[in-house]
């Protein structure tokens, strides 16, 4: 009975609490108006094909999530006049503000309810004001909707609206009735037009054209068409064509829902004295090339200095800045070629990827000596931005070690070093972070610091001995990087050091297809203390503490006055003794300490590295503010082969391991191909479904038995699976064992859906999956190794929620990520033990994880 009674009361509290926001929303609603719920929309019966036909009327219903409208219950919170509500208090109230005067001052008094009025207009903005239904709008979605499927080939589509009311008080759907009746075919294209050259260009390229007899008529089309002609125009030197030069004509009179398609192009109107003549298009062409790297707008008393330089006329003002060759290789076209708008538009982006010139201008005028008006003088204007430049800076950072990171930065550039556009850039910055012990999982703020220098020198072609313009042309934007960097770092592992230096080379095919080309790229890691490691990684200390207490260890050569071992001197000598059997361990115990030791021998080694890369990417992203995007990138790298070919030929030496080493350190050999794809959806409500793919292994052969840190596969993290810190997740279903867990094989599968919430706030559920694991290397944990398809049940499955707020340049993203599957656990407790709050991770990042 009891049970019945806590039903009944919980189902009141629930009808009371639906009742309380039900009653809520309609507030702001005016008698006699109606709150618009719903828009429903019925084409020939049936509900749209297209999703995009629910936002073609203009009264949407207020926003919210799922069917809970938000800001319209935060916009009822505000008051209507709220500054005249405290004003009309004060005067009715004279003896209550007198006392809160008394209390807080006049000024507070007043600024109070000034707080209080501009509390009330953010409630406003942050809201949305409930949407009314009205009729002439309702209209006016109708032939919205009719336009739409008239655009479509369906030009006798009839729409009706209907405003229905709902159960409730004060609120209405409104139904719109579709009917499109019979489509339009197209049946014939036809062409008038009156310059004969231009006719002439469009008859020997309308085999290509987007117009097809027997399609369904489609305004689509028409645009894409007239598109591809503009184009077609402009590129065969018809440089005074414009768009809406192009125009088509329909005939639907008693065709049987045939249309009969005519594109019209008249003779272009000029001004001749007080009016307008029509005259035929030129198909014009370039005579001269004009380049003033120097130009000034007021310049009449300079004298110029004018040189011939492969058919280009380059007029200085002043002395030598750039030289001639990387002046006439950022332009694509010369004397006697054909106008075409492609060659200027990819000389206006080479002459801005030189970063030596601000906006550049690019004029045509008629040659004078041309008595046909069909000659042109192309005049390229350029002006030098400043050969030095000084920048300082500051930025919040995310990396594999650091969850969240402040670093101050000042930048020196020179341009034009060799007078050849060529941009150093010499950096020196500084970086304080935050880290997340995976031992204990507290957080610890702004104990990482990070010291480093880069050096970078850019040159805008390719530095290689062959000849390359025939496969990678200059339209491709080449460049060649050379660079060398420094970092050194303290708490991080074991306070190491890098130098680093690469010969990098990238180019574009086309905008959304890029390709980079690391010839060489090596870098030296050493580590300052490797001593320190069992106070670095305590997890390892702790395993090998644990087998030490467990055999009873009290020598103090081991272990120090509360019976621990002794870093380092007493976990050195532990490990040796183990492994050359002085102590009386079972199977499971030598294993442990044999594991431990071979992770220290890996993370103390220095790292020589020397490896070559391939990485290319198709990205089809327009601009930072496109959500609908894919993006596939293919990388592959190999190292150690230079190296150990130089190696084996001098003899170099080789450790206990029988393994080569270049100045004392042991270089690495492996191969690691990645393979990774995004892909955004954007929806017209402006949520988004993203999604990311990621596989890569690292295997290494030669010289090598394992792959060096720096260069291995982690998982768990803010960019990674959520529900595990970075690092914590793996190898395979060992749990993490280690302070940082890597390994050299990895899968990550990602889906996060992005939602509005309240103006810059937004929110996202997502899912992840994934986990790294070990294969042919030196790895003997089976838990750790990938050896065959049924390991695939060992990737983790994270999910969980989060909130960001979008600052416009950057984004501040707050996920909480629940242990959905966890490999790690019995196969009867992997699923949902773990999801719940006490087993959370809470991941602070900046902007989007993919």
């Amino acid at each position: 009975m009891g049970i019945k009674r806590l039903h009944a009361k919980i189902g009141l509290i629930v009808t009371l609490i639906i009742f309380s926001v039900s009653c809520s929303t309609i507030r702001r609603v005016p008698d006699g108006r109606k709150l618009l719920l719903e828009n429903n929309i019925i084409v020939d019966s049936l509900a749209p094909e297209d999703d995009r036909v629910a936002n073609l009327p203009i009264q949407q219903p207020n926003q919210g999530i799922g069917f809970f409208p938000l800001r319209l219950h935060i916009y009822n919170l505000a008051r209507p006049h709220r500054d005249s509500i405290y004003l009309k208090w004060m005067q009715e109230n004279p003896k209550q503000l007198e006392r809160r005067i008394d209390l807080l001052s006049e000024k507070q008094t007043m600024q109070l309810g000034e707080g209080l009025v501009a509390f009330n207009q953010w409630l406003k903005r942050t809201g949305q004001a409930p949407v009314l239904v009205d009729e002439n709008t309702s209209k006016k979605s109708s032939e919205r909707l009719r336009q739409w499927y008239w655009n479509q080939g369906w030009f006798n589509t009839e729409v009706n609206e209907e405003t229905v009311d709902a159960k409730r008080e004060k609120r209405a759907r409104v139904n719109y009735y579709v009917q499109r009746h019979q489509p339009y075919i197209v049946d014939s294209i036809n062409s008038k037009i009156s310059t004969p050259v231009i006719d002439s260009l469009y008859e020997a390229n309308k085999n290509i054209s987007l117009l097809e007899k027997g399609r369904q008529y489609y305004t689509g089309d028409i645009n894409a068409e007239r598109d591809r002609l503009y184009k077609l125009f402009r590129n065969n030197g018809a440089i005074h064509m414009e768009k809406e030069f192009i125009k088509f004509e329909g005939d639907t009179v008693n065709t049987d829902h045939k249309a009969n398609l005519t594109l019209i192009i008249r003779d272009r109107e000029i001004e001749d004295a007080d009016s307008t003549v029509r005259v035929p298009f030129q198909l014009h062409k370039i005579s001269q090339v004009h380049i003033l790297p120097d130009y000034q707008r007021e310049q009449d008393s300079i004298i110029p200095d004018t040189v011939h330089y492969k058919g280009y006329k380059i007029i200085r003002n002043s002395k030598l800045k750039y030289s001639n060759r990387v002046l006439t290789d950022a332009v694509f076209f010369e004397p006697d070629f054909i106008y075409r708008d492609l060659d200027r538009d990819r000389t206006y982006k080479r002459i801005t990827e030189l970063n030596s010139f601000l906006y550049p201008s690019i004029t045509y005028v008629e040659d004078p000596a041309d008595s046909t008006g069909n000659n042109l003088i192309a005049n390229i204007l350029l002006t030098s931005k400043k050969k030095y430049n000084l920048v300082f800076g500051t930025e919040a950072s995310h990396s594999n070690i650091q969850s969240f990171g402040v670093g101050l930065n000042s930048s020196f550039l020179v341009r034009n070093v060799f007078k050849g556009s060529e941009l150093l850039s010499i950096t020196f910055r500084g970086n304080i972070g935050a880290s997340s012990n995976n031992a204990t999982g507290d957080s610890r703020f702004f104990d990482l610091q990070e010291l480093g220098a880069d050096a970078s020198l850019i040159f805008p072609r390719l530095f290689f001995p062959l000849e390359t313009d025939g496969v990678i042309p200059k339209y491709m934007s080449p460049a060649t990087n050379l660079s060398l960097g420094f970092v050194s770092q303290t708490n991080i592992g074991l306070d190491r050091q890098s130098v680093n230096g690469a010969l990098s080379y990238r180019w574009q095919q086309t905008p959304i297809k890029s390709t980079r080309f690391d010839l060489i790229n090596a870098q030296y890691v050493r580590n300052l203390d490797p001593q320190d490691f069992f106070n670095v990684y305590r997890s390892s200390y702790t395993s090998l503490n644990d087998i030490a207490m467990d055999l009873n260890i009290t020598d103090p050569t081991y272990v120090n006055d509360e019976n621990d071992l002794s870093v380092p001197e007493g976990t050195n000598q532990f490990i040796n003794d183990a492994l050359q059997g002085n102590f009386n361990t079972n199977a499971s115990q030598l294993e442990d300490i044999r594991n431990i030791n071979e992770r220290r021998d890996r993370l103390v080694q220095n790292n020589l590295i020397i490896a070559s890369s391939y990485n290319w990417i198709r990205n089809n992203k327009q601009g930072i503010y496109d959500e609908d995007y894919s993006r596939f990138s293919v990388r592959l790298e190999s190292a150690g082969n230079l190296i150990a070919g130089v190696s084996s030929l001098l003899n170099a030496d080789r450790n206990e391991n029988g393994n080569r080493r270049v100045f004392g350190v042991e270089f690495s050999q492996y191969l690691k191909p990645e393979i990774e794809y995004i892909k955004h959806w954007e929806y017209d409500n402006k949520n988004v479904l993203a999604i990311k793919a990621l596989g890569g292994i690292a295997v290494p052969y030669g010289n090598s038995d394992n792959i060096p840190f720096i260069r291995s596969f982690f998982a768990g993290g803010p960019n990674d699976n959520r529900a595990w810190q970075a690092y914590e997740l793996g190898p395979g279903s060992t749990g993490g064992l280690n302070d940082f867990n890597v390994a050299n094989m990895k899968l990550a599968f990602n889906a996060e859906y992005r939602f509005q919430l309240l103006g810059a706030f937004k929110g996202a559920i997502f899912t992840d999956i994934g986990n790294i694991w070990n294969v042919a290397d030196s790895e003997e944990d089976p838990r750790a190794v990938f050896n065959e398809f049924q390991d695939l049940e060992n990737l983790a499955i994270g999910s969980g929620f989060g909130v960001r707020y979008d600052f416009g340049f950057f984004v501040l993203r707050f996920d909480i990520g629940f242990k959905t599957y966890n490999p790690a656990l019995s196969k009867d407790r992997r699923w949902f033990t773990e999801y719940n709050f006490a087993n959370s991770v809470l991941n602070v990042g900046i902007n989007y994880p993919f």
